[in-house]
């Protein structure tokens, strides 16, 4: 059935942008907005009746808690990455997951120049001496960045976002990626992450966190590294080895950190944080804190809503990153027609398997309907198919088209 206005319930959580429960009201759904994620079996409770559920980084939507949520159309993570969420098992349930990949780029890259500059200026440690009334005037260990070489691993959207910057500040600027990536400006490519951490006086990460990247920085990469070299981590983080960082910066062979992003974070504001790089000297920490500026948190509440909003009003999927693509026109209107001879819009997700199209129509000119329109996409182990059939018995449609057994879920969108 579609989901009329105030039947559509909505969740969010994590202290996700203002902009975002007002989206969704000014389409009528019905919004409950929380500061910090639930535990599990609070969230589980909530999630029974949730037909959206929007989330950041810290709240795991695990195939227990999908499970949990029959009502369940589409997540939203209101943040770039999607690993908190189990996506294969809400693709499995025909549920697409939206990100926004690309909003807080810019915040996140000045960030990591803004770290740059602090350590190359030992700024945390002057800092601390005033707060304290020890007044050190000296430039012993103090540089500018001009000259410096800054070696980025991972030029992605936020890497090449920094190696821009950086440039423009004078530095010199070499990169690795596991896939060929154009330069921007100057910037030079290597061929190993091991002749960039030997090259470079400053290292930034900006990879995912994927099997291949955990620990990618750790003792063997950290001895390769020159000696009085610093290390960024505004990624994510399980790529450092944070015993192997704290030794290196208490012998002296690097020179600092800063780091945003840990292996275990606390849930929500004001819960104890503790961390093997704690007390040292030159060395950063913020709270995972890259992209939360106003404006990045802002433009994801945008980005996010838009796509999950287009997906429950026309069926398009555009952006989701765990079900196939499909982009789609806005519904046809007749003006003043009767509502009966508009058409309907049917969702349908589907094993991706011969001959399901077939046993689609089949049933559909059963019931002496017409296809006017058809969207098909289709990747790995499912399909998606959108269906604008001109003007007949709704909930027929959807009950026969749940008979077909390759099914996996049908919803209407008008």
């Amino acid at each position: 059935m579609p989901y009329p206005p105030n039947k559509v319930n909505v969740l969010l959580v994590e202290g996700i942008h203002p902009v975002a429960a007002e989206m969704f009201r000014g389409e009528g759904f019905e919004v409950t907005s929380l500061a910090k994620s639930p535990a599990p079996s609070e969230l589980k409770e909530m999630l029974r009746d949730t037909h959206v559920v929007g989330i950041r980084s810290k709240t795991e939507l695990t195939a227990e808690l999908l499970a949990a949520a029959p009502k369940l159309a589409t997540v939203g993570c209101f943040c770039i990455g999607t690993n908190q969420v189990d996506t294969r098992f809400a693709r499995r349930s025909g549920v697409p997951v939206f990100n926004s990949p690309f909003s807080n780029t810019r915040s996140v890259a000045e960030l990591t120049i803004a770290e740059i500059i602090c350590l190359e200026r030992r700024l945390t440690d002057k800092n601390r001496q005033m707060h304290e009334g020890v007044w050190d005037k000296s430039a012993e260990g103090a540089h500018e960045v001009r000259g410096i070489t800054l070696g980025i691993i991972g030029y992605g959207h936020i890497g090449s976002q920094v190696s821009v910057l950086a440039e423009s500040l004078g530095m010199r600027v070499v990169y690795y990626d596991v896939l060929p990536k154009l330069a921007m400006g100057n910037a030079r490519p290597l061929r190993t992450l091991n002749e960039v951490l030997e090259m470079s006086d400053v290292i930034t990460l900006h990879v995912p966190a994927t099997a291949q990247t955990e620990k990618l920085i750790g003792a063997p990469q950290i001895a390769r590294m020159k000696k009085g070299a610093y290390v960024i981590n505004n990624a994510r983080g399980s790529v450092v080895d944070l015993e192997a960082l704290a030794g290196a910066i208490r012998s002296g062979q690097l020179g600092g950190a800063a780091l945003d992003v840990f292996p275990d974070e606390p849930a929500g504001k004001g819960e104890t944080f503790s961390s093997a790089v704690q007390g040292l000297n030159n060395v950063i920490l913020t709270p995972h804190v890259g992209g939360s500026t106003e404006e990045a948190q802002q433009t994801i509440a945008e980005d996010v809503c838009s796509k999950m909003i287009k997906f429950l009003r026309v069926g398009s999927t555009t952006g989701a990153v765990n079900v196939p693509e499909v982009e789609l026109p806005d519904p046809p209107r007749i003006p003043s027609a009767s509502p009966k001879v508009q058409p309907h819009r049917v969702l349908h997700f589907h094993d991706n398997v011969p001959g399901v199209l077939s046993k689609m129509h089949g049933a559909i000119a059963e019931l002496g309907a017409n296809i006017s329109a058809e969207y098909l996409r289709t990747h790995e182990d499912l399909g998606y198919v959108v269906l604008d059939v001109d003007p007949t018995d709704g909930i027929g449609v959807l009950e026969r088209l749940r008979t077909i057994p390759e099914t996996i879920r049908v919803r209407m969108v008008w």
